[in-house]
């Protein structure tokens, strides 16, 4: 802004008059910036100490000791076979990986209201603040909550540590304790991960993804990832100041997590936009003044890297069909206290559209058709339905012990009870289920028969789950059985199941009820439909358009409301979408209740199959089952 001119003709004593106005206006403003710049780098230096505790070597060996590293991995692997990906590459693994280390740390964490009662367990109220002792101190402490118990009354303190390593034993608390326990849980698997400080009174992690070729958002709490937009859109915060903190420097990163740049704009009033990049830039200095010239040279490459990506991203197009929804970690009062709740309904990211997804399930069918051999000796051989039932439970014995094994080099003896001499005769029945599981015997060093791998571990974890299911639903239909010969059908109606197809539907759950779960053969997924409610469909077309006549299909309650199964359908073959078959008022007695609907005309073949869920039992989504098998008569083209 330009002075005003000055006036020449006024005396020496009103120009000096107006010459001290303007000094002592001049020195408030700078007074005043000052006071805020100072408050701005009071509430960033703090978190500069914090995040570099992440480096400390003990606290991340003691971070990676409290992890089922094994067990991740194998989910991580699994997840990508899921998706078709055998063979992925470290970046891959990287990022999967990560993605399962998020999921465990939502599971595996606390989140603390009011603690329970250290006396009784019961509900507390809050008493105020109360002063730290020594041992609290001790693990950063500063601040200590006081709470009450409305049954005992006896006092619970609640400490606010910062220190990660204390965090790995209490696994409780709010925000801060949640970012800051998983950003060393990162960091401690060697992500470069950045600790976000939100100036509304929030924290979270980011982590560079090779994969991805960029930095990502997680939110620990929320067990959210790659969603920056989830505070602005789905939280409505009205965001001003975000800063990314790490080893190597602060970094100002309002730009990822807004689409409203002009609004948040007028809302950073603390200080002058010039101001704050110096005091970012001082901070960052001075994290980096003890590293290598090359190594500087390399983290100014990529700051300026990511400052063009931030601008880019902060004028790209919105992605209205993905919905975002409002905050679900903390109760319902304090959320609606913070304007930061939606609804207890509208708990995860939503996609109110899907992309095509190819289904992995030539696993499934193999292992449904594999039971047939199987069923055939158990009718012949076992004299009645609780021998069969032994031989099948022997069976599942030996499969659980070879799951317990570590994943990558599975094996277990095949050494039932000598009793059961009969399943030994039984073992050659079992050859065809063994490569459906991707499964070999050996003779072992001891002479006795030996199960492990034929192939890669992935396609055994990715396998072992639906064959446990199947030995379920077996001896469940075996028990059940008046004469066993003449009432055990059911391994026929998978017969010829149709496999390898891909998979569009109106809406899905993201992450966890993807539409390609309906057809994977087990229990621990689902389809979810967010608008299931209002009507949606499910298609499945087949691999390289081959046209098959359906001759049954099969629906099975999922775990979750009951209220949420789908209660009335059709189903359609393309390519003109002829009804074959119509279902009105099903209702589903109990959770993972298998049901089979045969085709009363199976005349008509196509290469897409189309589910049309008309109504639900009385809920707002479609989560309560899923598609099991669809199985066709036989292949036609």
């Amino acid at each position: 802004m330009e002075k005003p001119a000055v006036d020449f003709e006024k005396s020496d004593e009103e120009l000096a008059r107006i010459l001290q106005a303007e000094e002592e206006a001049l020195m408030m403003q700078r007074f005043i910036s000052s006071e805020n710049t100072k408050e701005v780098e009071q509430k960033i230096r703090p978190y500069v100490d914090q995040v570099l505790m992440y480096e400390d070597l003990h606290r991340q060996e003691a971070a990676r000791k409290t992890v089922p590293v094994e067990k991740l991995e194998e989910k991580a692997e699994v997840a990508l076979a899921r998706e078709g990906n055998f063979s992925p590459t470290k970046d891959e693994l990287d990022h999967a990986f990560l993605l399962q280390l998020l999921f465990w740390f939502k599971q595996s964490f606390r989140w603390v209201n009011a603690p329970p009662c250290d006396s009784c367990n019961n509900d507390t109220i809050n008493q105020g603040m109360g002063i730290a002792n020594n041992l609290e101190l001790q693990f950063g402490a500063s601040r200590v909550e006081i709470y009450r118990c409305k049954s005992c009354s006896t006092i619970t303190r609640f400490p606010r540590y910062n220190d990660p390593l204390k965090l790995l034993e209490t696994r409780k608390g709010r925000c801060g304790e949640w970012a800051n326990c998983f950003t060393l849980y990162c960091r401690a698997f060697g992500y470069d991960s950045r600790l976000i400080l939100d100036f509304t009174d929030h924290v979270w992690t980011e982590c560079f993804s090779p994969f991805l070729g960029r930095w990502m958002h997680l939110d620990p709490c929320e067990g959210i990832y790659d969603k920056p937009l989830l505070y602005e859109k789905g939280w409505n915060k009205k965001l001003s100041y975000v800063f990314a903190l790490s080893r190597n420097g602060v970094y100002d990163v309002i730009k990822r997590y807004t689409r409203k740049w002009h609004e948040v704009l007028s809302r950073r009033v603390l200080t002058t936009e010039p101001t704050l990049a110096a005091i970012v830039s001082n901070i960052t200095g001075e994290l980096r003044r003890h590293l290598a010239s090359e190594m500087r040279s390399k983290l100014d490459e990529n700051d300026k890297s990511e400052a063009e990506e931030l601008e880019r991203n902060l004028f790209s197009a919105d992605d209205a069909s993905v919905s975002l929804p409002g905050r679900q970690s903390g109760d319902k009062a304090w959320r609606l206290a913070r304007e930061e709740f939606v609804s207890d309904n509208h708990c995860s990211i939503t996609s109110s559209s899907c992309p095509v997804r190819r289904c992995v399930d030539e696993h499934v069918t193999k292992i449904y058709n594999a039971f047939s051999p199987v069923v055939y000796q158990l009718v012949e051989h076992a004299s009645n339905k609780f021998r069969a039932t032994e031989i099948l439970e022997t069976f599942k014995r030996i499969l659980i012990s070879l799951k317990n094994s570590p994943f990558r080099i599975r094996r277990t003896k095949i050494n039932p009870l000598p009793t059961n001499s009969l399943f030994f005769k039984m073992i050659p029945s079992f050859g065809q289920m063994f490569d459906a599981l991707s499964l070999k015997t050996e003779t072992g060093v001891d002479g006795a028969t030996d199960l492990c791998l034929a192939s890669a571990p992935v396609k055994t974890s990715l396998a072992l789950p639906v064959v446990f299911h199947a030995l379920d639903d077996l001896i469940h239909n075996v028990n059940n059985c008046e004469i066993l010969n003449n009432s055990l059908h059911w391994p026929l109606l998978k017969l010829n199941r149709i496999y390898s197809g891909f998979v569009l539907a109106s809406g899905e759950e993201l992450p966890f009820g993807i539409a390609t779960s309906a057809f994977d053969g087990t229990r621990m997924s689902k389809w979810e439909e967010p608008n299931g409610a209002a009507g949606c469909w499910i298609m499945y077309k087949t691999f390289e358009n081959q046209r098959h006549e359906l001759v049954a299909y099969e629906l099975m309650s999922a775990n979750g409301a009951p209220e949420s199964d789908p209660k009335d359908w059709v189903i359609e073959g393309s390519t003109s979408w002829r009804i074959l078959d119509k279902q009105t008022s099903q209702e589903f007695d109990k959770r993972y209740q298998r049901k089979t609907y045969e085709i009363r005309s199976p005349t008509f073949s196509a290469n897409a199959f189309r589910f049309r869920f008309t109504a639900v039992r009385d809920a707002n989504r479609l989560h309560g089952s899923k598609l099991v098998a669809l199985t066709c008569m036989r292949g036609l083209d």
